[in-house]
Order: structure tokens, then C-alpha cells, then sequence
């Protein structure tokens, strides 16, 4: 689909990118000709992740916990020295399913640590010094299909991508003078190892979840892959402050009220077919 030097000459960092959708993305991004450095809390998920991908280009790691500003100021400041960062995927995230009512306040400011407070944190950050040094730079925001609509039994992390969208298309129209684009994607259902299992409670869930999707099934890890480079790439120069769906049209599913009406069988629809012809 692209050319393997898409991402060329570019040094990006990425969040939480030692796995999941995270560590998808750092291996289209190596791909297509970036060097990337990820983050996370985890070591030794970053060493193995880094040695798994070292035949495809240039990849580092730094233990940081995002939820520290402090912390994700030396941080930046110890990849600097190496080579400037050019584009930032804020990926970390921390969620939890359960009814509201029995969330503790730490589970609370867990989530709204990782997914809000270490975005912002991050992008102030590299936002910071690209302006200063007049560079430019590329912010993509990893979202959520339910930021806009809200959903029970996941209200932390409604919450904190609610905002995340929102930082997004503010600092697009502030930074946007200074050459800095932002963007968002909201990924529908990817399976992720381990995350997917904690999601989903039965396998029969886990089918009636993707009758609700209208391309009936799940996203592959590389077509989200392949879409933040484009948005990180100069391809999409001219689009900033964008959410852009990807989740085979599950968010305008669930936004249609007759759209349930999937579940007719032929039968039914005769059925009503002659009574609008008694009608």
C-alpha cells in the first residue's frame, strides 16, 4: 500500500508501544523507514519487544511511567540527546470494566492518569520544544469509538478519551501556526492479546459484540497500523483535528435505533410487508 520510505528521516515515539496495538504500530512504523523509540513501565516487555523488531530499523526503549510530568521531562530530554523526536503516538492506556459503583477512587485516577494526564503531559512536553525550535511535529491521539457517545461499565475511560479527543482538536487549532499537527483515531474492536480475554466475559459475548459490527468482524492490527502512518506521514500534511473512525462501522451501527432490525429473518419482513399492504 506504501512506499517503504513513507516514514523516512522521521523519529517517532510511541506510548505503551512494548504491546498490543502499541507494538503493531511500532513494527509498520520501523516498516516503513522510522526510527522509534517506545515508552512504557514495563522493561522488560520493552527489551523483548525492541529485540523482536531490531532486523527491522532503528528501535529503542525507556521505562517512564506517563502519569509523572517530571518524569516525562528527563525522559524526552534523555531521547533528545540521541536524535530529536519528530512525531508522538500517545498509545498508553488503562481501562477497566465494572459497573461504576464499584470503582475505587484510584481506579478512578489510574485511568485518568494514563489516558489523560500522561497525553497531555507528553504532548505539552514535545509540543514545548518543537515550537521552540520551529521544527514542527505530529501529535496522533489513540481514542476510542465511545469518547463521543459515553458508555456504561467503562466511565473512567469514556471520560479520559472524551478529553483526549477533545485536547486534540484544541491544540490543532492553537499549535496549528507553529506547523504542529494533532489527529485521532477511535479504533473499534482489535483482539489483543491478554486485554481481549479481561474484555470480553464468554465467547458467546464475544460473537453477539460482532453482530454488531456491519463488516461482521474484527479490525486486523495492521489496518490500524497502516493508518497512523499515514497520518504521521507528509501524505497527510493537510489534516489536523480530525477523529477518524476505524471500527468497521460499529459507532454508526449502534447510532441508527432501527439498525437492530439486522436481527429480522426473512420471514419477518414479508410478515411486515403485508401488513403495510392491509394498511
Amino acid at each position: 500500500m506504501f512506499q517503504n520510505d513513507l516514514l523516512a528521516g522521521k523519529h517517532v515515539l510511541v506510548t505503551g508501544g512494548g504491546s498490543g496495538l502499541g507494538k503493531s504500530m511500532v513494527k509498520r512504523f520501523l516498516e516503513l523507514g522510522a526510527e522509534v523509540t517506545i515508552l512504557g513501565r514495563r522493561e522488560n516487555v520493552l527489551q523483548e519487544t525492541a529485540e523482536e523488531f531490531k532486523d527491522l530499523g532503528p528501535v529503542f526503549y525507556q521505562t517512564c511511567d506517563v502519569r509523572n510530568p517530571e518524569q516525562v521531562t528527563e525522559v524526552i530530554d534523555t531521547i533528545e540527546k540521541r536524535r530529536p523526536i519528530d512525531a508522538l503516538v500517545n498509545n498508553a492506556a488503562g481501562n477497566f470494566i465494572s459497573p461504576t459503583q464499584m470503582l475505587s477512587h484510584r481506579a478512578v485516577d489510574a485511568v485518568l492518569g494514563i489516558v489523560l494526564h500522561g497525553t497531555f503531559y507528553c504532548t505539552l512536553e514535545l509540543g514545548k520544544r518543537w515550537i521552540a525550535r520551529k521544527s514542527g511535529g505530529v501529535v496522533l491521539n489513540i481514542a476510542t469509538t465511545y469518547a463521543q457517545s459515553g458508555s456504561g461499565y467503562v466511565v473512567p475511560s469514556a471520560v479520559a478519551k472524551a478529553g483526549v479527543v477533545t485536547l486534540t482538536k484544541s491544540l490543532a487549532a492553537e499549535w496549528g501556526k507553529y506547523g504542529i499537527r494533532l489527529n485521532a483515531v477511535a479504533p473499534g474492536p482489535f483482539p489483543t492479546e491478554g486485554a481481549w480475554e479481561r474484555l470480553l466475559p464468554s465467547e458467546e459475548f464475544g460473537e453477539k459484540l460482532k453482530s454488531r459490527i456491519p463488516l461482521r468482524r474484527y479490525g486486523d492490527h495492521v489496518e490500524l497500523a497502516n493508518l497512523a502512518s499515514y497520518l504521521l506521514s507528509d501524505l497527510s500534511g493537510f489534516i489536523t483535528g480530525d477523529l477518524i473512525h476505524i471500527d468497521g462501522g460499529e459507532s454508526v451501527w449502534n447510532a441508527g435505533e432501527f439498525n437492530i432490525l439486522d436481527e429480522l429473518s426473512p420471514q419477518d419482513w414479508m410478515k411486515l410487508a403485508e401488513t403495510r399492504k392491509k394498511g
